[in-house]
């Protein structure tokens, strides 16, 4: 299993959000330069970096930055935040990020993702679905997590076929960036139905036995990034996990 270090993009520098919640931010790192380079040193294969700005906003606010980044440090970047055109996906590759994630315009515009996966292959693109609980449902949620879709994340995900898309990144927004653990039954359900899929999990983790409860439920990864700073275990413990 793949453990990805997150960088959260808000104004140059690295943050958390609580629950998504883009008035709930904590600021970690001026120099994110700096934050990247750490986490290579420390052996990160993968580190995840999201432009918030650019989730909050709609469309790309910090390609340049992240173009930036992937110059200044020998590591390959999965990378994501207001991808809402195909530019937004080549520029991204251009400027060497490894895998682009998409997330709102996968569940609303599954035709124009297939057409990018198709073209650019499905290594290159992560589809990102950000869910929130709706009793026994889980309802992705779109625009910065600000607004609801019309489908549930099962019918969202049959969009995609077996064959068309590789890379899955859920977040149980409920839990991102609060610590609560991982949602391990929406993990075990989506890595059951979906089994050509490779899943990553997002959102609560907190300790080494999650990152461990993740792997046996056969996550292909698992994205981390509070725990990291606020010192919950180094990262080089995450990746002997």
């Amino acid at each position: 299993m793949t453990v990805y270090p997150a960088i959260d993009l808000k104004y140059g520098v690295c943050v958390r959000l609580m629950h998504g919640r883009f008035d709930q931010v904590t600021n970690y790192d001026e120099q994110p330069a700096a934050r990247l380079a750490a986490f290579a040193a420390a052996g990160a294969a993968w580190v995840h970096i999201v432009d918030l700005d650019g989730a909050e906003a709609g469309q790309a606010r910090q390609h340049a930055l992240i173009g930036e980044l992937t110059r200044a440090v020998d590591v390959r970047i999965q990378s994501g935040g207001g991808v809402r055109s195909r530019s937004d996906v080549e520029a991204l590759l251009e400027a060497g990020v490894s895998r682009v994630v998409v997330g709102s315009l996968a569940v609303t515009d599954p035709e124009t993702v297939a057409g990018w996966l198709a073209d650019f292959g499905a290594e290159r693109i992560t589809l990102a679905i950000d869910v929130k609980a709706d009793g026994d449902r889980y309802v992705p949620a779109l625009k910065g997590w600000t607004e609801a879709a019309e489908v549930d994340l099962w019918a969202a995900l049959d969009r995609y076929p077996p064959g068309t898309a590789h890379h899955l990144l859920v977040t149980d927004v409920g839990r991102d960036g609060a610590l609560t653990g991982p949602n391990l039954d929406l993990l075990a359900q989506i890595v059951a139905r979906r089994p050509d899929l490779a899943v990553q999990a997002s959102g609560g983790v907190a300790t080494l036995d999650d990152l461990a409860a993740a792997r046996r439920l056969g996550c292909a990864g698992a994205i981390v990034g509070r725990a990291l700073y606020e010192g919950r275990f180094s990262l080089e413990q995450a990746l002997a996990a």
